[in-house]
């Protein structure tokens, strides 16, 4: 029997009381397929692509997003058949989005597709892993700069085994703000979307970036390189690995209403300092996304 099956069956006992470290197999094996997707997408950007889109003219899949995932999740239920999936390409399909108790791989082929589409290079592979529904490990491969991000629960977060550490920043008006725009694109939405900017430009920030792939701006915060992200829109595979990362890099995930994070609530603010966090959330408004276990 395998360690995670075995922890598994044992309900992730040795998980919470420390005995061995029964996701260390899961964890080196999502890093392994991280790194073989990026050389995927890194050849494949390169290349003509087949484009299609999802839920609206913004929202875009090629067959590398199918690829990959297919890839990642088949190498995944033959070492680990008894885990559970939750990844973008299979729900946009159809498969239920739900998050049990049960050992839960939850997968972003390729984070950044508008990106990869136009050959603008900041596009990630993400995979993260729960158990009990707590979120134990996470991996981002940065696929042109080839960077690779982990966190594990308890053991820190690194960028090619490098220590991160978020930005201990409090005042707005000292603040770099990541945030991404998000599929729908309505005359609301988009008044919404650009109001929020402005309260948080008019507060004084320095600035505001979007860069088009969540997971990598959350790996900035998370490395120290901006200090705060908000989001409506997000799904739970752009934000599960990082997470993990942010967190175990001394940061704060919170939902936009500041209160705790709900992963399928589809909106998010982290930041390096919980004041920076408390601060967005009391200045942004919400844009109304559905969850993502209601499809």
């Amino acid at each position: 029997m395998k360690p995670c099956e075995e922890e598994e069956e044992q309900g992730g006992a040795a998980a919470a009381g420390g005995g061995g470290d029964p996701w260390k197999e899961c964890a080196e094996l999502a890093v392994q397929l991280a790194l073989r997707a990026g050389q995927i997408i890194r050849k494949a950007l390169t290349e003509e692509k087949q484009v299609s889109t999802k839920t609206s003219a913004a929202d875009l899949v090629t067959e590398t997003d199918h690829f990959v995932e297919n890839l990642i999740i088949s190498v995944l239920k033959e070492k680990f058949p008894s885990h559970r999936f939750i990844a973008e390409e299979s729900t946009a399909a159809g498969s239920k989005c739900v998050l049990t108790d049960s050992p839960t791989w939850i997968i972003d082929p390729v984070d950044g597709t508008c990106n990869f589409v136009h050959r603008f290079p900041t596009v990630a592979v993400s995979i993260g892993f729960a158990v009990n529904r707590e979120l134990e490990f996470g991996v981002i491969y940065h696929c042109t700069e080839e960077r690779l991000y982990t966190g594990r629960r308890g053991q820190g977060a690194f960028c090619n085994d490098k220590r991160l550490q978020v930005s201990k920043e409090t005042d707005i008006s000292k603040a770099l703000i990541l945030t991404e725009i998000g599929p729908k694109r309505d005359p609301a939405t988009l008044k919404l979307f650009l109001g929020n900017i402005e309260r948080l430009l008019k507060a004084q920030a320095h600035g505001v970036r979007v860069i088009g792939s969540s997971t990598l701006a959350l790996c900035h915060l998370a490395a120290g390189a901006a200090d705060a992200y908000y989001q409506f829109g997000l799904h739970c595979w752009d934000l599960a690995a990082a997470t993990v990362i942010i967190r175990e890099a001394g940061g704060t995930v919170i939902d936009t209403s500041g209160g705790p994070l709900d992963l399928m609530s589809c909106r998010v603010i982290a930041a390096g300092t919980r004041e920076m966090a408390m601060f967005i959330a009391q200045e942004i408004q919400t844009i109304h996304y559905r969850r993502d276990d209601e499809n």
